[in-house]
Formats: structure tokens, C-alpha cells, sequence
């Protein structure tokens, strides 16, 4: 099991979390603990109604996780996740390669089709048809990384023998984590992707996130099988992640809390889960340093040691 944490550049609180050495600091914290990847999410115009009612802001992630690589040389830098509708597919191709060639290919891509209507009609980008959008940028972005002019008719583009640069470092490209839990997201990930990205959800929630339900292990493994037949039915057979946390997250830094922790990522391990989430409480930069210090001393090499 491998284990990607969000770094809470996101805060807006500039002296404890949105200034250079403050990013320096954590992100050295983060490889020193043995976490393998951190990441930042995407929003570039939330609704004032959103945050209100529980949502969150988040710094650009490309410039962001730039920084991060500054300061590290090990740990991953993913995006989770990206809203691939929101941009023309060349902009996030030419971004996200830059992230791959100056950190020197430690770049996970991680995409989603996103949900909130009131962002999209402020980006103006189309809202109803975000999925199909997604299989178009997607498509069109390993084509720009393929290192061959690209000749392209797209929704809202016309690309007549374009060339674009650089290529990332990973080849043929950095892989690529599909969010959701629906069928059309997993059939994304299962033909396109390198990686799928569920969530558990249940109820009102999964009406609220535009996503099927996932509430239960059982229901997790049944799409993990619908997934392996997809995949199989598209010839694919190579190497394949699939990134999720534990039903009950690890809030609380004590002994008792990590130990289920651990266990909980033991079932999911034997389903076929790759990666996870991990996480301390960021009352301030201080605490979450030394929470990511307890982590990689007396819960990471357990939680990694699941499904070995």
C-alpha cells in the first residue's frame, strides 16, 4: 500500500500555510515521514454558497505542487483532482508536463469530470457535457504528449498541426487517475486511465457530488469486478492503481484510532486497492508537522506493510 496526503496549502491563513518556507516545511515533513505522494485539489472559482456550507478552496495546483518539488526529491506530486472540463485540453497537457519534466517525473495526474454547476457557468464551460469532455481532453492530451503533430477537430477546438512542448519524462505519459464512482468513470478509467479514484459515498451525499453510491465493501468489491472486466474486454492488462481511504478516515491522532486505521486498509488491500489517503489534524503548520513526525514513525510502516 502506498499513501498520498493533502498538504494544506490551501488555508487561507498566509503566515501559518501560504508562504514559501511554510511549503518548504511541510513538504520536507511529508518525504522525511514516508508519505509517497501529496496533493492539492482544484477549484479555481467556488461559489460563495459552497464554502459556506462545507466546501473548500484550494490554490492552483499546478503552481502549487511546483513548489512542492522545489523542496523535495522523492515525493509524488498529484493532483486530485483536476477538473478537466474547466480548460482546453493543450493548457492542462502544457501544465501538466512542465510539473513532470522540472520535477523530474513524479507527477500523478489525477482528473475528474467535477460537479458544481455554478463553477462551471463562471469558467464558461460547458456543464452537461463534462463527461463527454473528459474522454475528448484525455484523448487529445496524450496526443499532445506523444511527441507527434497533433491534428485534432475537438468540441471547442480546432488543432491543425500543432506541436506541442515538452514532453513529459514519463512516457508514453504521467499516469492518469480517473475520480468517480459512476460506470461512465470507470469504464474512463478501465480504457483510457492508468488509475481509478472511488470514493465512499451514500446517500443524499452521492445525489449532492453527482456520483453513484459506493457505501460498503461490498460494493466496492462489486465495482472493482465490473473494472477488471472492462478492463479485460479492452485487452488492457498492464499496471493499474486504484486510490482509496478507508469508510471511517483517520482523524485522531492516538494509538487505538491508527490500529483500526491499519486494519480498515487491510480490507481494502484485499480487494485490490493500491493507494490510500492519509492525513493528520492542521490546527496549525507546527501540529501538522509533528503529527506527519508520529505517522512516519509509528503508523506508516505498518500501513505499509498491508498487502504486501
Amino acid at each position: 500500500m502506498k499513501f498520498t496526503a493533502r498538504i494544506p496549502m490551501d488555508i487561507d491563513n498566509q503566515a501559518e500555510f501560504q508562504n514559501v518556507e511554510a511549503v518548504r516545511q511541510m513538504a520536507e515533513a511529508l518525504e522525511r515521514a514516508g508519505v509517497d505522494a501529496c496533493y492539492i485539489t482544484d477549484h479555481p472559482a467556488p461559489t460563495a454558497h459552497w464554502l459556506s456550507t462545507g466546501g473548500h478552496d484550494a490554490l492552483d495546483p499546478f503552481a502549487g505542487l511546483m513548489l512542492v518539488a522545489a523542496f523535495t526529491k522523492t515525493l509524488k506530486l498529484h493532483t486530485n483532482l483536476i477538473v478537466l472540463p474547466y480548460r482546453n485540453p493543450f493548457v492542462t497537457a502544457k501544465s501538466a508536463a512542465t510539473l513532470d519534466v522540472l520535477s523530474g517525473g513524479r507527477l500523478i495526474l489525477g482528473v475528474g469530470g467535477g460537479y458544481l454547476r455554478g463553477e462551471y457557468e463562471a469558467l464558461g464551460a460547458d456543464f452537461e457535457g463534462r463527461g463527454a469532455r473528459m474522454d475528448e481532453a484525455i484523448e487529445t492530451m496524450k496526443m499532445a504528449w506523444s511527441g507527434e503533430d497533433v491534428v485534432k477537430e475537438g468540441a471547442s477546438f480546432s488543432a491543425k498541426g500543432i506541436r506541442p512542448r515538452p514532453l513529459p519524462v514519463q512516457r508514453p505519459n504521467p499516469p492518469i487517475w480517473v475520480g468517480g464512482n459512476s460506470l461512465r468513470a470507470m469504464r474512463r478509467a478501465a480504457t483510457l486511465c492508468d488509475g481509478w479514484s472511488p470514493f465512499f459515498v451514500a446517500g443524499p451525499m452521492s445525489k449532492g457530488v453527482r456520483t453513484d453510491e459506493i457505501a460498503s465493501l461490498a460494493d466496492l468489491k462489486a465495482k472493482i469486478g465490473q473494472l477488471r472486466d472492462m478492463r479485460a474486454a479492452a485487452g488492457r492488462d498492464g499496471p493499474f492503481d486504484i486510490c482509496m481511504g478507508p469508510q471511517r478516515p483517520m482523524k485522531e491522532l492516538n494509538r487505538a484510532e491508527a490500529d483500526r486505521w491499519i486494519n480498515d486498509l487491510g480490507e481494502l488491500a484485499e480487494l485490490g486497492v493500491t493507494w490510500s489517503g492519509c492525513g493528520v489534524p492542521h490546527p496549525s503548520r507546527s501540529a501538522f508537522i509533528e503529527g506527519l513526525q508520529w505517522l512516519g514513525e509509528e503508523v506508516l510502516p505498518k500501513a505499509k506493510a498491508v498487502g504486501a
